[in-house]
């Protein structure tokens, strides 16, 4: 069974039960489970009750969503600016500023080049902590590069006429570089601690797969750097021999989807197969298991590997869906716009085309609600502003921005 830290068990956070109360363990005790379609991995069972399948939570308040932009291509995040505009990436590798009342602004100029294909393009976008006086801006993309591409991570200024970015510099290459068109990453999250977080992907392919566990790669890693690229030297692997200095925690499949709660602690969501997306508490040098275990099954309907959902020294994820919600964007709610959601977490879904919203009870989800299917797109990313409003991009070719606010 998969090993967790006695902070971790005296929060509440991930339950570790013995076998025989693993096997019998199941959804939230209790009440009417939101998820009620048949699993893809019918024969498996969760951890620990609430691992899975959790209450339906309490209807939200009515909803006002605005529509403030159409026509963007394949946006993938939008981060919101103190003067309440927004910068939104779209993948092709633009970079616009969209004002309050939903005016687009021409590409950013200064963007290095984008390979585009597949599931890579310009990625995430993050303003510095220090924004307000510094103006530097970070973003992740696919980089192409001789024999492939890979995540790479740049910073620049906006420019005072906000027209373009000065000063680029790229700060991270990650490596290996592999020609494939899948599994980038990657969102940026700013922690507490000033440091920049990065979430990768191991590439999908089953030939990269296994790097997810090689600590001489940075693929299947969240990766923690100074904001001006450095290594901090209270990186957990700093020193070890063959063990890349930037990695965090080790043996993730696909982050598209990070956010620090209020606290100060850093969630991740992760994509899985056929079922077995993961929300994930994150904690400096773990290991979260990919490939080695995972809830759900290959695309082809075989067990993952060996089939096991635990294992000695890898960690439970707090949560997992089965079938999936394919995450990505994640924005814990802390305004007061809607006082009912302080301390949910919201999540973008993309394959069911919703807005996943989770109670949590310290470190237990509690409650599941899904929000805005009726509008059938396919949610990339959710975001907060200082007012308390959130505000969602859609991964379409016509892609959206929407505004949420209270209902009449």
């Amino acid at each position: 069974m998969k090993t967790l830290p006695a902070r971790t068990l005296l929060a509440g956070a991930i339950l570790l039960v013995s076998a025989s109360t693993w096997a019998q363990a199941g959804p939230s005790p209790g009440c009417q489970p939101l998820e009620t379609r048949e699993a893809n991995a019918t024969s498996q069972q969760p951890a620990f009750a609430g691992q899975t399948r959790a209450c339906a939570a309490p209807r939200s308040a009515p909803v006002t969503v605005t529509v403030l932009a159409t026509g963007l291509v394949k946006p993938w995040a939008v981060e919101p600016l103190p003067d309440g505009h927004l910068l939104v990436t779209e993948k092709p590798g633009r970079m616009r500023i969209v004002s309050p009342s939903g005016q687009l602004g021409a590409p950013l100029a200064g963007l290095p080049a984008v390979d585009a294909r597949g599931q890579g393009g310009l990625l995430d976008v993050a303003l510095s902590p220090g924004f307000a006086t510094d103006r530097t801006v970070y973003w992740s993309y696919s980089e192409p590069r001789q024999g492939g591409n890979g995540t790479s991570v740049a910073k620049g200024v906006l420019s005072a006429d906000r027209t373009k970015l000065e000063q680029v510099r790229v700060i991270l290459r990650t490596s290996p570089t592999y020609d494939g068109d899948k599994h980038f990453g990657s969102r940026l999250a700013f922690g507490p601690d000033g440091m920049l977080y990065v979430t990768m992907g191991e590439r999908s392919d089953r030939a990269t797969r296994p790097q997810a566990q090689a600590m001489n790669s940075h693929l299947g890693k969240i990766l923690r750097l100074q904001p001006d690229g450095s290594v901090p030297p209270d990186n957990p692997f700093v020193g070890r021999a063959g063990a890349l200095p930037e990695i965090w925690t080790v043996g993730h499949r696909n982050v598209q989807a990070a956010a620090f709660d209020p606290q100060g602690t850093l969630w991740v969501v992760e994509m899985g197969t056929r079922g077995g997306d993961e929300l994930n508490l994150v904690e400096k040098g773990r290991n979260y298991g990919w490939p080695l275990i995972a809830y759900g099954e290959e695309y082809s309907g075989q067990p993952i590997g060996p089939g096991a959902t635990a294992r000695e020294g890898l960690v439970q994820p707090a949560y997992y869906w089965d079938p999936v919600i394919a995450p990505s964007g994640a924005q814990w709610y802390t305004g007061d716009a809607f006082p009912a959601w302080k301390g949910n977490l919201f999540i973008g879904g993309l394959k069911d085309r919703k807005l996943v919203r989770l109670v949590l009870d310290g470190h237990r989800v509690v409650g599941e609600e899904w929000l805005l299917a009726e509008r059938g797109k396919r949610i990339r990313d959710v975001r907060q502003d200082a007012a308390g409003a959130l505000f969602v991009v859609t991964d379409e070719n016509e892609g959206e921005l929407w505004k949420i606010t209270p209902g009449p």
